[in-house]
């Protein structure tokens, strides 16, 4: 079993040939534990409303730039009917935290995309009550994403203040669905500013504990108009212990993450694509990657979906999307994925009801 120092000199290793042995491990463990498939799914961003004031992302509340937007049911359906046409096995429905969207609501858009198609749901909308997560568990979802973003206290309570009324920490919640039987995402931005190495490393190992069943992790990327886009500086650590947003960190996240849970799915995000349009998510699947997320958002609402600037394939349809991605996925030698995609960690049986979900215990550090 890879222990925290080893984890953290990986981490630090910028010899070429090194990092060749990690990536060749990472891409075996990958082929030997989830195949050679690469699963896709349909991501759609349908609302750009959020109560939270998150000091790196875009779309936060304070933010009087965003021309805010919030898909109807029907628009959200439509989007599952076109992913179904494009052969997709997972639909994602990812907003920021808007509590306007309500548990009833998302339960029922939930339940019309289980009974007209064939999709897995998988849900991202950020901290919600655990009955919430129940609801929408019992109305047909599937999987949940949630990233706990660091396991540094420190470094997440700078990042992120505290929702009012919000008792639950982020993996204490993670835990609950868990619990739920949701499959379970989570993961971390690599070189947000305050991030240090052993910050990392404490990251990767918070993954295995949490057995996660998928695992996103991408490069920081600064917004101009959030305090962490406006002044860098005053989070920034030392250079020698600052961990840097770029794309060779990033492969040694997902190589990382790939040996430490073998059988989470682990996508090659837009953020790679972003930073490296030529062959970004191409690297992220040759290091142990094996999912691609492409957009099925009707193109007029993407450009206000702006957690980060600049994003790749903001302005392609979902059918150029497509092909691109087949042909991209050709080229490596592998296929594209069939079915739901669903990751063959070993289901739990100690699951819960709401009813039976217990309060958090609020004096253990790592639940924040």
């Amino acid at each position: 079993m890879m222990e925290r120092a080893e984890i953290f000199a990986w981490l630090t290793e910028n010899e070429p040939a090194r990092l060749d042995e990690l990536f060749h491990r990472a891409d075996t463990a990958r082929r030997d534990h989830v195949g050679d498939a690469v699963h896709l799914r349909g991501l759609v961003e349908f609302s750009n409303h959020c109560v939270r004031n998150c000091a790196y992302c875009g779309l936060r509340a304070s933010n009087r730039g965003v021309d805010r937007y919030r898909l109807t049911a029907d628009q959200i359906l439509a989007c599952a009917d076109q992913a179904v046409a494009l052969g997709y096995g997972t639909l994602v429905l990812q907003s920021g935290e808007d509590l306007a969207v309500s548990a009833d609501a998302m339960a029922d858009v939930v339940r019309r995309i289980k009974q007209e198609t064939p999709l897995a749901v998988t849900l991202s909308l950020g901290e919600r009550s655990p009955g919430e997560y129940a609801a929408w568990k019992e109305a047909g979802a599937d999987r949940y994403l949630l990233r706990f973003e660091t396991s540094s206290p420190r470094l997440f309570q700078s990042l992120h203040p505290r929702r009012r009324g919000q008792p639950f920490g982020r993996v204490e919640l993670l835990r609950i669905l868990r619990r739920l039987g949701y499959e379970v995402g989570s993961g971390v931005m690599i070189g947000v500013p305050g991030q240090s190495w052993d910050d990392l490393a404490e990251d990767l190992l918070l993954m295995r504990e949490l057995d996660l069943d998928m695992i996103g992790v991408g490069p920081y990327l600064a917004h101009p108009d959030t305090p962490l886009g406006r002044r860098p500086e005053r989070w920034c650590l030392a250079e020698d212990q600052q961990v840097p947003a770029d794309e060779r960190t990033t492969y040694k996240v997902i190589a990382l993450a790939r040996l430490l849970c073998p059988r989470a799915n682990i996508p090659s995000t837009t953020a790679l694509a972003t930073i490296n349009p030529v062959n970004g998510r191409e690297l992220g699947l040759k290091r142990g990657a094996n999912v691609i997320m492409p957009n099925v958002t009707p193109l007029e609402f993407r450009p206000a979906y702006s957690i980060y600037p600049n994003k790749a394939c903001i302005g392609d349809g979902a059918e150029t999307c497509h092909h691109c991605v087949h042909w991209r996925i050709a080229a490596l030698g592998r296929t594209v994925g069939a079915g739901r995609g669903d990751s063959p960690n070993p289901r739990r049986h100690d699951l819960i009801t709401f009813s039976n979900v217990k309060e958090p215990n609020h004096g253990r550090a790592a639940d924040r």
